[in-house]
């Protein structure tokens, strides 16, 4: 299940998993603004945001890195990348890192996937080609989300995802 939380967002709105009951699906990525496989695919994270918002998906982001050794992930500057990089989904600081203790989260980035009961469905990559994704064949974040929306089930083999350890304090 889907573990509770009220974080402090990017937008300065505090967010809890209940403010998200009328979406569908709820992913949740934990995410940051420093990791190389983030920035990488960041530009397909919000582009999945878009294409599936109107369609009772709800993207929210969540940084638990420590701040002090990678002063890129402070919350200041997740507003800073939020801004630059127009991210329209919820961008929320887990500062005592016990959200993403709670959720047995690992990486960045590190996808987790909900449906309407917030029983988890799917935990896996967002594609094969985290580097190129002009060299990406299996689309596996839309797979899982589009299955959702048509009634099915992801597919149950699901490779995880690849990103940097989350920076624990």
């Amino acid at each position: 299940k889907a573990q509770p939380f009220k974080l402090p967002g990017v937008d300065g709105k505090h967010y809890s998993l209940e403010d998200f009951s009328d979406k569908n699906i709820l992913v949740i990525i934990f995410m940051c603004n420093h990791c190389p496989y983030v920035k990488a695919v960041i530009d397909r994270i919000i582009e999945i945001d878009r294409d599936y918002a109107g369609q009772g998906v709800q993207m929210v982001g969540i940084n638990s890195n420590e701040d002090v050794t990678y002063p890129d992930d402070s919350f200041d500057a997740m507003k800073v990348f939020a801004k630059k990089k127009k991210i329209r989904f919820p961008y929320l600081r887990d500062e005592s890192q016990e959200v993403a203790h709670s959720y047995d989260a690992v990486c960045t980035p590190d996808i987790f996937v909900y449906d309407t009961k917030r029983t988890l469905v799917y935990r896996g990559r967002i594609d094969d080609n985290w580097q190129d994704v002009s060299k990406t064949t299996s689309h596996d974040l839309r797979d899982a989300l589009s299955a959702l929306i048509s009634g099915k089930k992801p597919a149950e083999h699901q490779h995880p995802s690849m990103g940097c350890s989350i920076k624990w304090k």
